[in-house]
């Protein structure tokens, strides 16, 4: 037996095989942490408590909305709070983190250990958009782990893991549900089994920042690939005719160069690759090759086929995106 236990074995009784179902605290808030939520309450676990944010604001009246945590956890029915000390006074033995959103002082983990499902293979890509990040980046594969808590951002140690592979035309959105999947089973499992001892983050440290807008905004000078990976994180937009257009679906063209294509049967084409921006029936050209859209949103409207727009819009030689 290691006679220096980690902090975690010092803190908590689930470094061994559980003999009876943990009394636990759950804190998360977007739509992705509603199936962990449910599947720890399927498996019997004693969720005495769930911390989700503040209901919102919604419109311009004053109907607050209840975030998708704290709606699941009501249905279930499940005490909810908004205020994390709350978690503190009702004697759980674990806290478990998806997707909570807030940062969780010291006074609080010293008080109580928490784990957390995070969405990606630590250390690449802490913070708060690990998924689209790790789409943006072209990376292969991905993951989701179980991971201690710690001050600081997502730099504890790693309980278990499971990998994900990134297809070349995953979304974001066929992604996170693959990874919220196989990670409601992984923190299953690992409570099961007892979460023993971490291991430690091992290999280069990248940073997950959240999206802005301006990020999303596509800059036609950039390769087909570059922008299509754009488009599969989801909301990428462009302008047309002065209006703000989104492109949700798009296909990359494939070819030798610039200047011709292959088709996807493998015909070859003689056909020239339009300029960033350009249209060309159902092509737009980049900085390198083409992208064939698919499902398109112009402003005002909602998200259509590519084809449907083109019917109505009839764009012209001169009109260009990003314009």
């Amino acid at each position: 037996m290691d006679p220096h236990p980690s902090a975690a074995d010092e803190r908590s009784p689930l470094a061994e095989p559980p003999s009876h179902p943990q009394r636990l605290v759950y804190l998360g808030t977007p739509s992705m942490a509603v199936a962990p939520l449910r599947a720890l309450h399927a498996a019997g676990h004693d969720i005495a408590l769930v911390v989700s944010r503040p209901d919102a604001r919604r419109g311009r009246g004053a109907t607050r909305t209840p975030s998708p945590v704290k709606a699941a956890a009501l249905e279930l029915g499940l005490q909810v709070t908004d205020q994390i000390d709350d978690a503190l006074e009702v004697g759980a033995d674990l806290g478990v983190v998806v997707a909570y959103g807030r940062i969780i002082g010291r006074a609080v983990l010293e008080r109580l250990p928490m784990i957390n499902l995070h969405f990606s293979l630590l250390p690449r890509w802490r913070g708060a958009a690990p998924v689209e990040r790790a789409i943006m980046a072209g990376d292969e594969r991905t993951g989701v782990g179980v991971m201690a808590v710690e001050e600081g951002l997502d730099t504890g140690g790693v309980f278990a893991e499971a990998e994900v592979e990134i297809g070349s035309d995953t979304t974001a959105t066929e992604l996170r549900e693959e990874l919220v999947t196989v990670g409601a089973e992984l923190l299953v499992g690992t409570l099961a089994a007892g979460i023993g001892s971490p291991r430690p983050q091992e290999g280069d440290t990248t940073y997950a920042e959240k999206l802005t807008t301006a990020e999303l905004e596509i800059d036609w000078t950039r390769s087909a690939i570059e922008i299509h990976r754009l488009i599969r994180v989801g909301g990428a937009w462009t302008t047309f005719r002065g209006k703000r257009f989104k492109i949700w679906r798009a296909e990359l063209v494939t070819g030798p160069d610039h200047h011709g294509e292959v088709e996807p049967d493998g015909r070859a084409t003689i056909d020239i690759v339009p300029e960033p921006g350009a249209l060309d029936a159902d092509r737009v050209g980049t900085g390198s090759g083409a992208l064939r859209l698919l499902e398109v949103q112009p402003d005002g409207k909602a998200r259509q086929a590519a084809s449907a727009w083109r019917n109505g819009a009839r764009p012209d030689a001169d009109d260009r995106f990003g314009s």
